[in-house]
């Protein structure tokens, strides 16, 4: 019999503060390890989440370049944004903190120092590219080159986002620094290496002794293990991060994954003050070691899985280390979520934000919370449509757990005045109805001890589905005239059915579970009630209806499909190259050229072309023809009266059979759209551009 641990505590990634939230991020690891932890604390077990924003590190400093402001402020803006957003989306972390905390930069150091102290390090001086223009070292994302792998000439130094490589600067084609712009130079630097390869043998018997991990995890250890794990540097010649703390290492910095996985250390830390401040009977500040020093505790880190390496090999490596924690029990990562067919990108913009659909959907959190849950790429990379989620909120939420919950709010007020109606002789339906009541609890907490939270959602909804179904095959509406008694049991069990899923749907989908809990006039019931038909006692009376789950519009979604498609375009035009400048001209050259404003006032095709007009223009001089090229970007009859700039004085010449006294000029964008350039407000016909 496995022994059921006595704690639980439970990790989310710590999320680079330099951009918002987006749906990967969610669909990864912060709402399974939420569903977990609801779970959890429902079932009466002792739990804390913990998580925080990651602020040190390489995207910090090049998005504060990119922005023009100081690392700091980055962070800052961020972390506040991002907290937030998951406090809004109903992600209940028990502390969420930060890596730019001084107390943070403390625990690093005195962790560095310890292991340090202990000789655990090797130091080692290598070779690293250095910018001499810019006068640092440079990290690999501070590098471009053309990949080796697939000819792409913007790839960085650790990876090519063309073909996906990873690589290492030195096998850049061409390498330059992103700083300054010049080629970098190989240059003697030392830094402190935590010895992998020492430790493998202690870390393969690690992997191999949790035969139960995810195979997408355990297959990803198993590669590094095969390929022969390499000494890695925690220290790096940066000048953004936590100090390394020995004499004369100005310039260096902790490893951002050295430092980030303490956070989840520092943060219980700060927590348990917290608690021993606010509760000094109940709590002591030492209480956090019992969160990670007890081998009666499980640790479980949610991370997506682009972080397995550092939750499964670097980090317990750096706590055998210490020699005084225990290990993670679980790392039970999710593949990548894909938005509408293509991977999500932030520096493509191809993200839905959290922090926008809370905006543009208010009051929809479990919505997203359920597409999300449902379509979770637990094993495999998974992809979110629009489409998809307007189905699975009109055909699940709305039509099947929706429905069945206002059916039998509506029933039980319109024929027993709201009040919950006694259950008398039972059928043989009533009583497979009874046993699915039993045993969806069950079967729905295995599921999520085992980490498969799509299941474990399905199993909720079948429960829901079965009450529908019961409501469908009974028709009470109907009965209530020939046999009142029989109704009864009906709404009974069916009003049963609602609390049940009052606790069951709770990890998911929080704010329904409170809503229902609002409907039925009860205070929120823990796991272990759940299963039972005695949950709302005979005449119980009920509290308001209110709908659960709206139907969402066509337009809704087409609008949302209509924003990704313009993040897409303005992608493609920023890819394209600028028309390159023409000839150099004098300032006598120029002159010469009479541009005026001028209005439209007869517009019309030209037979038998697709892009020319034939415009009459009043120039403030004269009224006079213009043959345009612009007929696949403008109809004739929405452009008259618009006002102009034209060349005048450009000699006129036939097209198609018609004397063009001028030319208006456009400014053609880089996707080969043409757009009228317009004076600023009214202006005189005639008047000169100078």
């Amino acid at each position: 019999m496995i022994e059921k641990p006595k704690r639980y505590t439970v990790t989310a990634a710590l999320i680079y503060a330099n951009g918002p939230i987006h749906i990967g991020h969610l669909a990864g690891c912060y709402l399974p390890a939420d569903i977990y932890v609801r779970y959890l604390r429902s079932a009466g077990k002792d739990v804390i989440f913990i998580s925080g924003t990651d602020e040190h590190g390489v995207p910090i400093t090049l998005k504060a370049k990119n922005e023009g402001i100081a690392p700091q402020q980055v962070v800052d803006k961020y972390y506040a944004l991002i907290k937030k957003s998951f406090e809004e989306f109903g992600i209940s972390f028990d502390i969420y903190s930060r890596t730019t905390d001084p107390m943070h930069h403390a625990e690093s150091k005195e962790w560095f120092k310890k292991l340090y102290d202990k000789k655990i390090f090797s130091e080692e001086i290598t070779e690293q590219y250095y910018d001499e223009k810019a006068g640092q070292f440079l990290a690999d994302r501070y590098i471009i080159g053309t990949c080796p792998n697939c000819g792409f000439e913007n790839a960085y130094g650790d990876q090519c986002e063309r073909c996906g490589s990873t690589l290492s600067p030195t096998e850049l084609i061409n390498p330059k620094s992103t700083l300054s712009g010049e080629k970098p130079v190989l240059k003697k630097t030392k830094n402190w290496y935590l010895p992998l390869d020492k430790m493998q043998a202690d870390i393969e018997k690690y992997i191999s002794s949790h035969k139960e991990w995810k195979s997408n995890v355990a297959g990803q250890c198993q590669s590094w293990l095969k390929q022969g794990l390499q000494p890695r540097a925690m220290t790096r010649d940066l000048d953004w991060g936590v100090e390394v703390p020995l004499p004369e290492t100005d310039g260096k910095v902790l490893y951002v994954w050295f430092d980030a996985p303490i956070g989840y250390i520092t943060f219980t830390k700060q927590l348990f003050e917290k608690k021993a401040l606010l509760a000094p009977d109940t709590y002591k500040k030492d209480d956090w070691q019992k969160y990670w020093k007890d081998k009666d505790t499980k640790l479980v880190h949610f991370i997506g899985k682009d972080n397995i390496v550092f939750h499964c090999i670097i980090f317990p490596a750096m706590l055998m280390a210490e020699g005084s924690y225990i290990l993670p029990d679980n790392v039970p990562a999710n593949e990548f979520m894909n938005l509408e067919g293509q991977k999500i990108s932030t520096s493509r913009n191809w993200a839905i934000w959290l922090h926008e659909y809370l905006q543009e959907f208010p009051g929809m959190q479990d919505v997203l919370r359920y597409t999300l849950c449902a379509n979770a790429p637990e094993t495999k990379d998974s992809d979110f449509t629009w489409k998809d989620f307007q189905l699975r909120n009109n055909s699940e939420l709305a039509d099947i757990f929706g429905n069945f919950v206002n059916r039998v709010m509506v029933l039980t007020h319109k024929n027993f005045a709201g009040k919950v109606p006694a259950a008398s002789e039972l059928t043989e339906t009533d009583h497979q109805l009874i046993k699915l009541i039993s045993d969806t609890p069950r079967n729905t907490a295995t599921l999520i001890e085992q980490f498969k939270f799509r299941d474990a959602l399905a199993s909720v909804m079948d429960l829901a589905r079965a009450g529908n179904k019961y409501l469908a095959d009974t028709e009470p509406w109907k009965l209530i005239k020939t046999n009142p008694e029989r109704v009864k049991t009906i709404l009974n069990l069916s009003a049963q059915i609602v609390a049940n899923l009052g606790i069951l749907c709770e990890p998911f989908m929080p704010f329904t579970a409170a809503k229902l809990n609002n409907m039925l006039n009860i205070k929120p019931l823990s796991w272990n009630s759940a299963g039972s038909t005695g949950l709302l006692p005979a005449g119980h009376q009920l509290g308001s209806s209110e709908i659960l789950f709206a139907q969402i519009e066509n337009t809704t979604i087409e609008n949302q499909i209509k924003k990704l498609e313009q993040v897409r375009k303005m992608h493609e035009l920023a890819q394209k190259q600028v028309t390159p400048l023409k000839p150099e001209i004098q300032f006598e050259d120029f002159t010469k050229l009479d541009i005026r404003i001028g209005t439209i006032i007869q517009a019309e095709r030209i037979p038998k072309t697709k892009k020319l007009l034939k415009l009459l223009i009043d120039t403030g001089l004269d009224k006079r023809t213009i043959v345009s090229g612009i007929g696949e970007h403008y109809e004739p009859e929405k452009i008259i009266g618009k006002q102009i700039c034209l060349l005048a004085n450009l000699a006129a010449r036939e097209i198609k059979g018609v004397a063009s006294q001028g030319m208006i000029l456009m400014a053609e964008d880089k996707d080969g759209s043409l757009k009228f350039i317009l004076p600023e407000s009214l202006t005189a016909n005639g008047s000169v551009i100078a």
